[in-house]
């Protein structure tokens, strides 16, 4: 029983690790490819580099939405995050929180091919 626990234990250290060190990844492909595109000024927005958009599909955006700290935040520009998100074909869902803010319905429509629904 105890061996189970153990080997248990070490398998779910395994996957923390794991999952830690992809994010990290995940963070450096980010600024590495998508900073130019999610950095302050928030105006104007440019649309993304294929490469940004690549990283967007397959980043774990939960993981690096619970390290975007306030101090983060003063030098990505979330609303050009959204507009990135949404260019890219991942959008955050209305009401997601990634760092303090939420996203919002009306940074969904800033993007290309969008358009506003009647019910708005």
């Amino acid at each position: 029983m105890a061996k189970l626990l153990l080997g248990l234990l070490l398998v779910l250290a395994i996957i923390g690790t794991t999952s830690a060190n992809n994010c990290d990844k995940d963070a450096e492909a980010m600024k590495q490819e998508c900073k130019k595109f999610e950095e302050f000024p928030a105006n104007p927005k440019l649309e993304p580099s294929p490469a940004c958009c690549a990283v967007w599909q397959r980043a774990d955006i939960p993981c690096l939405c619970k390290r975007v700290t306030p101090e983060a935040e003063k030098l990505w520009c979330m609303e050009k995050v959204v507009y990135v998100a949404n260019y890219c074909k991942k959008p955050f869902t209305p009401g997601y929180k990634c760092g303090s803010k939420l996203t919002l319905c009306i940074y969904t429509y800033n993007y290309p091919g969008y358009t506003v629904p009647k019910s708005l």
